[in-house]
């Protein structure tokens, strides 16, 4: 046998006191994988949804890209339409532009045409202001071009004339 533990050692903690602490540790230790786990998921969640949006508005650029020719082609079908020799091949082109707009909007492109609508400076950009008796101050009288929403969010805002209430 060995001989017991001389007197000027120091005495070992109280075990109650001891294993008080290791409930604390283990308690905190505990609140912490709980923590991290929320952290995880939270972070799983984030990324899903920025993989959700990333897939809406992956073609943002290409659909502005085409957003030009789009408008070059309705000003080309208005002026064909108005010339008796041109009205054959604007009904094809309309035909075209028709088939390019349904494409456009199977990849949820909407256009904006605010006409009458209060003038919204997150969606319309004011080219200018006319007066007007029979339109209200601030709302939209006509459209020099027209807005294009991507799933709901601005692609391109529409430009447009802005009622400046009836003449003074």
């Amino acid at each position: 046998m060995t001989d017991p533990i001389p007197s000027s050692e120091p005495i070992q903690p109280d075990v109650a006191t001891r294993l008080a602490e290791l409930e604390g540790q283990v308690a905190l230790l505990k609140d912490t994988v709980l923590r991290s786990n929320a952290d995880q998921q939270n972070q799983q969640r984030r990324h899903q949804r920025e993989g959700i949006e990333l897939r809406k508005f992956a073609t943002a650029g290409l659909l502005e890209d085409l957003l030009p020719a789009l408008d070059s082609l309705n000003l080309g079908l208005e002026s064909a339409a108005k010339q008796a020799d041109g009205r054959a091949v604007a009904e094809g082109f309309r035909m075209a532009v028709g088939q390019l707009r349904s494409i456009l909007s199977a990849q949820g492109l909407v256009e904006v045409n605010p006409v009458g609508q209060p003038f919204d400076p997150s969606r319309h950009e004011a080219v200018g202001s006319e007066p007007s008796a029979a339109v209200a101050e601030g709302t939209v009288l006509r459209v020099a071009r027209s807005g294009w929403l991507l799933h709901d969010r601005v692609l391109r805002p529409a430009a447009v004339f802005v009622s400046a209430g009836a003449a003074k």
